[in-house]
């Protein structure tokens, strides 16, 4: 049993905040997988089988990320000295109406835009929520369940966003296209993709009701009306008593984002190689004039796209819920961690190299389990962070592992699995693209595995002043 106080109604609206904005920052980077192949195909005219394509796949998925870890870093500054509710707010403002926008693209470079104004959003959220969250519980035991549990609502928005695609997809002729007539002729096998972005806007409307009544870190307000918070600086998280953690943690987080983005979220690009998929591929466009059947062909792709993000996504929840419950168990941070590095190893080869190419029940159960263990790697660096960087240095600190080392470091990879996926053997491009991502995949792996033998203890659980 525990003797810890219990919950305030402040409290609970900022978990129930923190909750939301957690839960919609994976929606909104969980599209892209998702949109990205009837996108590409509408808005830049080149098909899978062209290089352009691939390139293209690759800048969508790594310039946004980039762009947003060089935000992210300043908003992570900002949050130290504005504080953090207020960044947090317009963060979640700024992810939510760019991902709208995003939805009424009429060419790629617009939606490149707003893809990277959405990931600015996202990625300053995070920080500051953590920030907020962490400083809000100063019962060590009460934070440590806290940040887990309310960062399990991150892939409960990852299974959100798999839902509403899969309905869009399945209800794509009945939806409504008279009031997008300003974008020209739109073929409704189209629709999906763009409502699938503009359904983003939705944690915008809670949080202009319920922003009024939302508390600033107590915490952090004390020492600022006290004149006692000390200015934030980069260059002191390279100084003699931060330099291996700042370095370390910002390494492992670019792996841990590396299995993520490298290997698991390009699930849908190699959809289209599974045996039972190629089979209703083939069976639906038996007989159809070519554009006829490219448009079946697509919606067979992203129904079943959708179905195998839904299990990585279940394979996400039960790995974020798997870490609340142990986080308190187990009181080494290094062992904590290879309880998910340890079977990720192992499941990445496997997954990717092998499960795919021999059956859809497989490859689901590959997609869960590497899912488990890769996205529960998140759950941890949003508890462990906030220990490890002093109060003026906590928002800064986060930002530049989670920002540098995760958005710009870490998502670089679905870049890499892109590039070597046209340098590789294969009858097709999901093909080349699943021995890629298992290469990829095993590689951040092993380097986590390396790192985390230099990774620091904190000193004490409560948080560093």
């Amino acid at each position: 049993m525990t003797d810890s106080p219990r919950l305030t109604p402040v409290q609970w609206t900022v978990c129930v905040i923190a909750s939301i904005g957690f839960a919609f920052d994976i929606y909104e980077l969980l599209m892209l997988p998702l949109i990205l192949r009837p996108a590409l195909l509408e808005l830049s005219g080149v098909t899978p089988a062209d290089p352009a394509f691939a390139f293209w796949r690759g800048i969508l998925f790594f310039v946004p990320a980039f762009f947003g870890g060089l935000f992210g870093l300043w908003g992570g500054y900002l949050t130290d000295k504005l504080g953090r509710r207020r960044v947090l707010t317009w963060s979640i403002l700024l992810y939510a109406f760019s991902a709208f926008a995003a939805g009424l693209s009429t060419n790629i470079y617009t939606l490149l835009f707003f893809r990277c104004t959405t990931f600015a959003g996202v990625c300053v959220e995070f920080v500051a929520a953590v920030a907020w969250l962490a400083e809000l519980f100063p019962d060590p035991k009460q934070r440590e369940r806290v940040l887990g549990y309310t960062q399990f609502f991150s892939s409960l928005g990852g299974l959100m966003v798999a839902f509403v695609n899969h309905w869009l997809v399945a209800h794509a002729a009945s939806l409504p296209a008279g009031w997008l007539s300003f974008l020209g002729e739109i073929d409704p096998s189209n629709l999906p993709w763009r409502y699938t972005l503009m359904s983003g806007i939705l944690p915008a409307l809670p949080l202009i009701v319920i922003r009024p009544f939302l508390p600033e870190s107590p915490a952090w307000q004390a020492r600022k009306l006290a004149g006692t918070l000390k200015r934030p600086s980069i260059a002191e998280l390279f100084s003699p008593e931060l330099k291996r953690t700042t370095v370390v943690t910002t390494l492992m987080f670019a792996c841990s984002y590396g299995a993520a983005f490298g290997a698991l979220q390009q699930s849908p690009q190699i959809a289209p190689a599974v045996p039972e998929v190629r089979d209703r591929i083939a069976q639906a466009t038996e007989g159809k004039a070519p554009p006829e059947a490219k448009g079946v062909a697509g919606r067979v792709v992203q129904d079943a796209s959708a179905r195998f993000v839904k299990m990585q996504e279940y394979g996400g929840l039960a790995g974020r819920l798997l870490l609340a419950v142990i986080v308190t168990l187990i009181a080494s941070q290094r062992n904590l961690l290879r309880v998910f590095l340890l079977p990720g190893l192992l499941l990445a080869p496997l997954t990717f190299g092998w499960a795919f190419a021999r059956s859809e029940s497989l490859w689901s159960l590959g997609l869960f389990l590497f899912g488990l263990f890769t996205v529960g790697q998140f759950s941890f660096w949003g508890n462990y962070l906030p220990r490890v960087f002093p109060m003026h240095l906590r928002g800064t600190g986060e930002s530049f592992a989670a920002n540098i080392g995760g958005r710009i470091l870490g998502t670089s990879f679905a870049l890499v699995t892109s590039l070597l996926s046209t340098r590789l053997p294969g009858d097709s491009d999901p093909q080349k693209m699943a021995l890629a991502a298992a290469i990829v995949g095993t590689f951040v792996y092993v380097a986590n595995l390396v790192l985390v033998c230099w990774l620091p203890q904190p000193s004490r659980e409560e948080l560093p002043d």
